[in-house]
């Protein structure tokens, strides 16, 4: 990986240093694709695991292609270049787009079925499920993603559960890939914690019943997230932030419990990618988050709790 403008990588707008030992490059487990005991090992002990070139290009391309169309439909790209491009428009602040996923064939060919199933199934040792719902990130110029734990937003299933990040293009670390906090899911404090909460859980005695935002009143902070600032949180939680320039093919799979944000987009495209979640079929699964039509945060997917 190559770090160009060291001074210019930022994370929620906060310069990220790429010294040493506080910024480091994802360990590549391609080749321990035939050997899946010794996937289970990295995923258990990195909380992570990054394979290159396993998914099908072409196909990826083709959904790429769709949402690219539908994004200059909309506005929110400048067609005077190539719409593969997605150049973004000066005014274009998109950032999480999954209507982009709805009737996208190739998108769900490569998120559901093939290549990525079959590593899931090696890593999980049996039959797997997704969750239905489909994250897409469309991510404007300047913006970025703050830094959480997933476990808040879908666990109650089972905490044996996966987010696979996928790329749908080339995105090197002036597009603002994703960043990996190194060993974050063994902080047994911060699991504890704030990987306790829900963020559809409410303080009724604080709030009322009828709060409906996501995250906040008295239960966790509003958005679920687990801190505004990536670089007091490396400093106070300790490891590296982690990344890669991502190809099309990559993926990158890690548990719920991992400690993970972006980095800021600082090119003129609009980054796309996808946030999709796996499990043991045979384990209980998060009711938001499957079905024809997901609840997810709505109002039928809240619980209020004395605080």
């Amino acid at each position: 990986m190559t770090v160009a403008n060291q001074s210019r990588l930022t994370s929620m707008k906060k310069p990220i240093s790429t010294a040493k030992e506080h910024f480091g490059v994802l360990q590549d487990s391609t080749h321990l694709l035939s050997n899946p005991e010794a996937l289970r090992e990295v995923m258990e002990a990195e909380g992570y695991i990054y394979l290159k070139g396993v998914l099908d290009t072409p196909t990826i391309a083709a959904a790429h292609h769709i949402m690219a169309e539908r994004l200059a439909e909309r506005g929110h790209i400048d067609t005077a270049f190539p719409i593969e491009d997605c150049v973004a428009l000066p005014t274009t602040a998109v950032q999480f787009m999954p209507d982009l996923s709805e009737g996208n064939a190739p998108l769900h060919a490569v998120l559901y079925e093939g290549a990525m199933i079959h590593i899931f199934e090696k890593l999980l040792e049996a039959p797997v499920r997704h969750f239905d719902f489909t994250w897409v990130r469309a991510v404007a110029p300047k913006r970025g993603t703050p830094p959480h734990m997933d476990i808040v937003y879908m666990g109650r299933g089972t905490k044996k559960l996966y987010t696979a990040w996928t790329p749908l293009c080339n995105i090197p670390i002036s597009m603002g890939g994703l960043l990996i906090l190194e060993r974050s899911h063994l902080h047994q404090r911060l699991n504890e914690g704030y990987g306790a909460k829900d963020v559809d859980e409410f303080c009724e005695n604080k709030v009322g019943s009828e709060y409906a935002d996501m995250g906040g009143g008295g239960n966790i902070r509003a958005g679920g997230w687990l801190s505004n600032d990536p670089v007091k949180l490396r400093s106070a939680l300790g490891g590296r932030w982690l990344t890669a320039d991502f190809s099309v093919g990559d993926v990158l799979i890690f548990s719920v419990y991992t400690v993970h944000t972006s980095l800021d987009n600082a090119s003129q495209r609009i980054r796309l990618s996808t946030d999709t979640r796996y499990q043991r079929a045979d384990e209980p699964i998060d009711e938001r988050w499957i079905g024809e039509h997901p609840i997810g945060h709505g109002k039928a997917g809240k619980r209020g709790k004395i605080c």
